[in-house]
């Protein structure tokens, strides 16, 4: 595997989008687990083009730099609370200038799957709402899932 600077690669990415196309990218990190997972899950988005909503994956940068894929949970005027998927933690206030990409689609655990699929609606409904939740869920599942 061939490593590449991060801002270089995601610049590249952002003018993709901005064109109009799309992009996609292996994902990279633990925070959407279990929904997407570190090397193994491909992300493809693009511009948003329609108002953003609770349930959907966004990619943005933070005003530290870092590129972060995650979900928002809460709409909040013209900001956005938002929070990865194996996370308690929410962001608030994520203005809308900082999101750059919408994911439009994921190939988890090597199928695609878009909005509509089971797993992208339960992630996108339920699992978003159940932040308080999530580390007996995630237990539960290591324990009863694996392997069924």
């Amino acid at each position: 595997m061939k490593y590449v600077d991060t801002e270089k690669y995601i610049s590249m990415l952002k003018e993709v989008v901005e064109e109009g196309h799309e992009a996609s990218m292996l994902i990279s990190g633990s925070s959407m687990a279990p929904f997407l997972c570190h090397q193994r899950d491909t992300i493809v988005f693009g511009q948003p083009n329609r108002e953003l909503r609770v349930g959907d994956i966004v990619f943005y940068r933070r005003p530290g730099g870092q590129y972060v894929v995650h979900r928002i949970c809460r709409v909040c005027g013209d900001s956005y609370d938002i929070i990865g998927d194996n996370q308690t933690e929410i962001e608030h206030g994520v203005p809308r200038e900082q999101i750059f990409g919408l994911v439009t689609r994921v190939k988890r655990k090597g199928k695609w799957l878009r909005p509509g699929d089971f797993w992208w609606e339960f992630f996108a409904r339920v699992w978003v709402r159940m932040i308080p939740l999530r580390p007996t869920a995630v237990r539960l599942y290591g324990v009863f899932g694996k392997g069924r």
